[in-house]
């Protein structure tokens, strides 16, 4: 199995920048997109940003595109997540994910304004 553990998240003023990172251990993910998802309360999980293990070519949901940046150090099995010109619509509870099956517990980000 894979157990994905996120870390990084906290309170940040808007326009501020955090770093998260998942911890990636179990089997295998070569084969594997790895991606960030966050919820806020009262709404639907959603997708942030996602990459193949191996690298490659990214995507980013519009509303984070320009700001965020999805890496992975494969050497360090480490998932990253760099979330710069934080907006408080970017409070919620991220989640590391491996092919959108396989779930971290989630750090909480939350932006202030």
């Amino acid at each position: 199995q894979v157990q994905l553990v996120e870390s990084g998240g906290g309170l940040v003023q808007a326009g501020g920048s955090l770093r998260l990172s998942c911890a990636v251990s179990g089997r295998s993910v070569l084969n594997y997109d790895m991606g960030w998802f966050r919820q806020a309360p009262g709404k639907e999980r959603e997708f942030v940003a996602d990459i193949p293990w191996l690298g490659g070519l990214a995507s980013y949901a519009d509303s984070v595109k320009g700001r965020f940046t999805i890496s992975r150090d494969n050497a360090q099995n480490t998932v990253y997540l760099q979330m710069n010109s934080l907006k408080p619509d970017d409070t919620g509870v991220y989640y590391c994910a491996a092919s959108r099956t396989y779930w971290g517990q989630g750090t909480q980000v939350t932006v202030s304004s």
